[in-house]
């Protein structure tokens, strides 16, 4: 089963500190794939995990302190970063800044400030890559891009947080983000004001338009055949002209798009 948990590093030489952070992060539903106290151990453990965000204190043990180990770390990927310090003297600020981190929290700190940090840096980081990419699509449903809106489909209004990196969206689902790997997505199904995402075992539901999401996932894989589904080519067991089965999922092919289904296909 895929892991739908963000995945963060910490780096952190207090550790009592760290362990509190650790503890305080899973019950918050994030899972800790490690806790490094020195660059050298950083390093091992962001190159051999999985890393979606990293924690990082600016004192650390050894003789590479935060900022050179989050250079460091950034080089081989970026991630989004967040600084736990106490050091906020002016110096310290200006080097900060040359790493572009996606939040600063001051010691001491309480979760909830974590938490907030946490999604606000992946936000700020989705928004960051976003503009490196030239691809300036908000990141909120409303009043996103809806070139693929049929006649008689009413545009949402209601903002829905969807963030994009690499291989993965990150939606909110019960206050904290969740992360899903795009190809792990079957189909998209529309019910009234929602769209629900099925994968092979779950079923996640957003407050936005089917137009919405495809623009917002953006995959040549992600393929409309009907006003209310949306799926991935790849994911096909078989079709017909009037269906297509997914997952054991029997799903219709209207008119309107059965066109631009069947361009997907070389037949000889």
């Amino acid at each position: 089963m895929p892991d739908e948990n963000i995945h963060i590093l910490i780096v952190e030489d207090e550790s009592i500190v760290a362990l509190d952070l650790a503890t305080g992060l899973q019950r918050e539903g994030y899972h800790i794939v490690g806790v490094a106290d020195h660059a050298q151990e950083a390093r091992k453990l962001f190159t051999s995990q999985e890393v979606d965000l990293l924690l990082m204190d600016i004192h650390i043990r050894g003789e590479k302190d935060g900022v050179e180990t989050a250079r460091e770390l950034m080089a081989i990927k970026q991630v989004p970063l967040i600084y736990l310090t106490a050091y906020t003297d002016h110096d310290t600020i200006q080097r900060v800044k040359q790493t572009y981190p996606a939040a600063f929290l001051s010691k001491p700190y309480d979760i909830h400030h974590v938490r907030i940090a946490i999604e606000l840096a992946l936000n700020n980081f989705a928004l960051f890559r976003e503009q490196q990419t030239g691809k300036m699509i908000p990141l909120t449903a409303a009043g996103m891009p809806n070139s693929r809106q049929k006649e008689g489909e009413e545009p949402l209004q209601e903002k829905e947080t969807i963030l994009q990196l690499t291989d993965y969206i990150f939606i909110k689902q019960n206050y904290r983000f969740i992360k899903i790997r795009m190809a792990d997505i079957l189909y998209a199904s529309a019910d009234d004001n929602y769209v629900h995402l099925h994968t092979v075992d779950k079923k996640y539901s957003l407050r936005i338009s089917l137009s919405q999401l495809i623009d917002r996932i953006n995959r040549p894989w992600m393929v409309r055949i009907h006003r209310s589904y949306a799926i991935n080519l790849q994911a096909i067991q078989s079709f017909t002209e009037q269906e297509v089965i997914i997952n054991k999922e029997h799903l219709p092919i209207s008119r309107n798009y059965k066109d631009d289904f069947l361009k997907n296909f070389h037949f000889r």
